[in-house]
């Protein structure tokens, strides 16, 4: 699958959140110039996160210069983002991996728990007129995705 679509959907994503919540990176604090790899364990690309400048890159490989890597399923991230789990638990259990520093890690995580982001409600607004298909197609794959597979809907 080639990245370079999926960039331009994060480009205007990443946009997208900056406008609705400004203060977002002012909350990252000393940890601003901060790189951090995020890596589904379940896809072939992973993410890198850079707050200065604002930036959300798709790649195949997390490089070794990051400040911090974080590594889950994409359910287990998709639902920490939106705050539906706690990263604590998942780190107990080991379904959350964290390398590096931990405290820039803890800062993007309050960083993002304050925004509340509807990740939902966000690709709504990303895809204009499609939007609502686009909503009600993540909600499947994000509730699929999340449920046991004793309770698929």
């Amino acid at each position: 699958m080639p990245l370079l679509p999926l960039q331009l959907v994060l480009s205007g994503f990443l946009q997208r959140i900056l406008r609705r919540n400004p203060g977002l990176l002012d909350r990252l604090g000393e940890h601003r110039r901060a790189r951090f790899g995020i890596k589904p364990v379940d896809l072939p690309f992973a993410f890198i996160v850079e707050a200065a400048p604002p930036r959300l890159s798709a790649v195949r490989e997390l490089p070794q210069t990051l400040d911090a890597r974080v590594s889950a399923s994409l359910a287990n991230l998709l639902a920490l983002v939106e705050g539906r789990v706690d990263g604590d638990a998942l780190m107990f259990s080991r379904q959350l991996a964290i390398e590096g520093d931990m405290e820039a890690v803890l800062a993007l995580r309050n960083a993002i728990d304050d925004a509340g982001i509807d990740l939902a409600e966000e690709l709504v607004c990303l895809f204009g007129p499609l939007g609502e298909l686009a909503r009600r197609s993540f909600e499947f794959a994000r509730d699929r995705l999340t449920s046991s597979p004793g309770e698929q809907r």
